[in-house]
């Protein structure tokens, strides 16, 4: 059941003739429940009754245009673009095990080479079994170049010569897969810094992204891994997949709003087109 979904089935904007503390009760636990999280629903409840007094509404209607309004500001902050504008761009992709890291990297790079940009696919998951060969079945589905070593290597080694095979092959971006577990967090941090430094060192002047895959589905988990990432990598981004008929869309809310970091991709679907650009307006119209 998706995030509005649930608040129709309960009753929210369809149950309620006024705005009275019932509704705003109900409204704030109908939330909750569809993954806004308890900070974020609060201050979302509470600027609603700030601006329906200021607005002078009285109506449920003009309430739901309300929130609709209040979610798309939530949503709409930082830069939704990915930076290119110095190659080779560099964008790692991070985020646990399961959440679709792979196929987004698959899929954006059909993406970004149907627009035009030469694409390289670093494989630095060398710890899970078939990693590798996994984005490779994308590189040649979407077309692309791909840099790979045995299991087992060196992540920031693959990095290395992917980086280098960029600049020979002038590339316009490099999207590296990095490990989704590690043994702990301070392994998982270690990896990623040896990596930045391999960047830093290799391509000083390269655009830099770090985009932290999230599955939708996972709910308040999806916020917790959120928060831990963004510890470790400096995310600047969100990818989120899975964002379909049954994910719990409310965490998009909550990630933007607590973390400061944009959403920047969506994915609704298997088909190698359904990894689109988020759009909080489109998003928030669907919802309401």
């Amino acid at each position: 059941m998706g995030f509005f979904d649930k608040i129709k089935k309960i009753g929210i904007f369809n149950g309620f003739s006024q705005l009275d503390d019932d509704f705003y009760e109900e409204l704030e636990e109908s939330l909750v429940m569809a993954d806004l999280g308890a900070e974020t629903t609060m201050e979302a409840v509470e600027a609603l009754k700030s601006r329906c007094k200021a607005e002078k509404i009285k109506d449920v209607e003009g309430a739901r245009q309300c929130m609709r309004d209040i979610l798309a500001e939530y949503l709409t902050i930082g830069d939704l673009s990915v930076d290119m504008s110095r190659t080779p761009a560099v964008v790692l992709f991070i985020g646990v095990n399961g959440v679709g890291k792979t196929t987004s990297i698959g899929k954006l790079a059909a993406r970004w080479k149907r627009e035009g940009k030469k694409v390289l696919l670093c494989a630095g998951d060398t710890f899970r079994a078939a990693a590798a060969e996994q984005l490779t079945i994308w590189s040649e589905r979407a077309g692309v170049d791909i840099i790979k070593q045995h299991e087992g290597a060196d992540p920031a080694a693959v990095v290395y010569d992917a980086l280098a095979a960029a600049k020979a092959r002038r590339s316009d971006v490099v999207l590296v897969d990095t490990a989704g577990r590690l043994q702990n967090k301070a392994n998982l941090m270690n990896e990623l810094n040896k990596i930045s430094r391999v960047i830093d060192r290799d391509c000083p002047d390269s655009s830099r992204e770090t985009l932290l895959v999230l599955d939708a589905t996972t709910g308040q988990n999806g916020l917790i891994q959120a928060k831990e990432f963004s510890k470790a990598a400096g995310v600047t981004g969100i990818v989120l997949t899975k964002l379909d008929g049954t994910a719990k869309g409310g965490i998009v809310v909550a990630i933007a709003r607590e973390l400061g970091v944009p959403v920047k991709f969506a994915g609704v679907g298997e088909g190698v087109d359904d990894l689109q650009p988020f759009d909080a307006a489109e998003f928030t119209q669907a919802l309401l």
